[in-house]
C-alpha cells in the first residue's frame, strides 16, 4: 500500500522562506561591525594605556640625572716620586778664636779651598804673652824651692839615723817637700794653659773645605771671653759630599730605605741628573706633617753643586705600592675629606680616597678605588650617596 502524503511530507527538511537569507546576512554584518567598533575601542584604550606607560617611564627617566662615567687607570704614570729639598754641606761650621787680642793677619778669603791644618789667620795677644812669661818665672821659682825641699828632706832623713835631728824636724821637711811638689805641678799646669792659649794665636782649618765667609779684618778686636758671645771669624764648609734632607710622605716611606738610590735634578742643570744614595732616615713619622725625614748623600768632588741649592730628589717606588689614577675633575671636596662618586646598582655612592702624587690633570689614588669601578665624571657638588643616576648611553628596561 503506498505511503500516505503526510508521511512523505515529514521525511523532507523544512524549506527556507525566500526572505530569511537577507535577514541572516544583515545579522552577520551587524555582528561584524560591532566587533570592528569594539576592537577599535579596545585598541584605542590599549594604545592610550601604552602611551601613558611610556610617558610615565619617560618622566621617571627624565627625573633621574644622566651621568658620564670613567674607569680608573691601573698603575701610576711613572714609578718614582719627586720631592723638594735643598743641598747642604756635609760639614758646615763657624771658626771662632780661642784667645783674645787683635787680628794680625788673615790668609784666606771667601771661595778659598783649604786643607786640614792650613793657616787661616794670626792674632796678636800681648797680654797672654806677658802672662805666660810670668807663669814660667813662677814655675822656675817653684822648681828651685822644690829642689831645696828635696835636699832638706834627704838631709833630715840621714841625720835622724844618728839622732842629730828630731823626728818632728824630719816630718816637717817631708811635708814641705810634698807642698813644693804640688806648687810645681800647679805652676806647670798654668804654664801649659797659657801656652795653649798662645797656640790659639794661629787659627788653622779644622778640615778640608771651602771658606764661605770671612767676618774679620786686620786690626779687629778679637774677644774670646767665655762670659761674652764670641764673633765668628770664618765659616768653613766641606762640599766634596753634599747632604740633602727630604721629607717623604708616610704613604711612600717604604721607598725610603737606607741604601736606596736617588737622583737629583736642579733647574740650573736642565736635562741632567746627579746620583745620590739614601744613607739614613729618622725611623719616625713626624706627627705634624706625617712625613719621614731622610738624608741623601751626593758625591760632589767635581764641585758642580753648591750648598743651599734647591733641588728635586727622585726616589724609586717599590713594586708593592699599587695605585690607580683619576682625572682631577672626578674629585669631590667635602669637609670629611676627599671623595669620589661611584655608580653601584644604579645609585651614586661617595667613597673616601687616599691620594698620592699630583700629576696636574690626574691624581694618584692609593686606596678607595678599583680599576673596575665606574666613577662619575664632573659630579655635582650637591651629590649625596644613594642618589639614583642613569649612565649616559645606557637603556633602561
Amino acid at each position: 500500500m503506498p505511503p500516505s502524503d503526510s508521511s512523505h511530507a515529514e521525511s523532507h527538511p523544512t524549506s527556507v522562506a525566500p526572505g530569511d537569507a537577507p535577514k541572516r546576512r544583515g545579522l552577520w554584518v551587524a555582528a561584524l561591525a560591532i566587533l570592528i567598533v569594539g576592537g577599535a575601542i579596545v585598541a584605542r584604550f590599549v594604545g592610550r594605556a601604552h602611551a601613558e606607560r611610556v610617558l610615565a617611564r619617560a618622566t621617571l627617566e627624565a627625573a633621574v640625572p644622566s651621568v658620564n662615567v670613567i674607569h680608573p687607570e691601573a698603575g701610576a704614570p711613572n714609578q718614582d716620586i719627586a720631592l723638594p729639598g735643598y743641598t747642604q754641606a756635609f760639614t758646615d761650621t763657624p771658626v771662632y778664636a780661642r784667645t783674645s787680642g787683635y787680628l794680625k793677619t788673615w790668609r784666606v778669603d771667601i771661595g778659598t779651598r783649604v786643607k786640614k791644618g792650613d793657616l787661616l789667620a794670626e792674632i796678636e795677644t800681648p797680654e797672654v804673652d806677658q802672662q805666660l812669661r810670668q807663669a814660667r818665672a813662677d814655675l822656675s821659682t817653684a822648681r828651685a824651692n822644690l829642689h831645696l825641699a828635696v835636699i832638706t828632706a834627704e838631709r833630715n832623713e840621714n841625720l835622724l839615723k844618728t839622732r842629730s835631728v828630731s823626728t818632728q824636724d824630719r816630718d816637717n821637711a817631708e811635708g814641705a817637700l810634698a807642698a813644693d811638689k804640688a806648687i810645681v805641678e800647679s805652676n806647670e799646669g798654668n804654664v801649659g794653659r797659657l801656652e795653649q792659649l798662645q797656640s790659639y794665636e794661629k787659627i788653622y782649618a779644622p778640615f778640608d773645605g771651602i771658606v764661605t765667609a770671612r767676618n774679620t779684618d786686620i786690626g779687629a778686636l778679637v774677644d774670646a771671653d767665655a762670659n761674652s758671645p764670641s764673633k765668628e771669624l770664618f765659616h768653613l764648609a766641606a762640599i766634596d759630599t753634599l747632604r740633602v734632607y727630604v721629607s717623604v710622605p708616610e704613604s711612600y716611606s717604604r721607598a725610603a730605605q737606607p741604601g736606596a738610590t736617588a737622583n737629583l735634578t736642579l733647574d740650573e742643570f736642565p736635562g741632567e741628573s746627579f746620583h745620590g744614595t739614601l744613607v739614613r732616615n729618622s725611623n719616625a713619622i713626624d706627627l705634624s706633617s706625617r712625613t719621614l725625614l731622610v738624608e741623601v748623600d751626593v758625591d760632589n768632588r767635581a764641585g758642580r753643586l753648591l750648598p743651599g741649592a734647591y733641588t728635586f730628589v727622585h726616589l724609586t717606588l717599590p713594586s708593592a705600592v699599587q695605585s690607580v689614577t683619576l682625572p682631577s675633575n672626578t674629585l669631590i671636596f667635602r669637609k670629611e675629606g676627599l671623595r669620589a662618586a661611584v655608580v653601584r646598582n644604579g645609585h651614586a655612592q661617595l667613597v673616601a680616597l687616599r691620594i698620592g702624587r699630583d700629576y696636574g690633570e690626574k691624581i694618584e689614588i692609593l686606596s678607595g678605588l678599583e680599576p673596575s669601578d665606574e666613577v662619575i665624571s664632573d659630579p655635582s657638588d650637591s651629590l649625596v650617596s644613594g642618589t639614583a643616576v642613569l649612565i649616559a648611553g645606557s637603556k633602561s628596561e
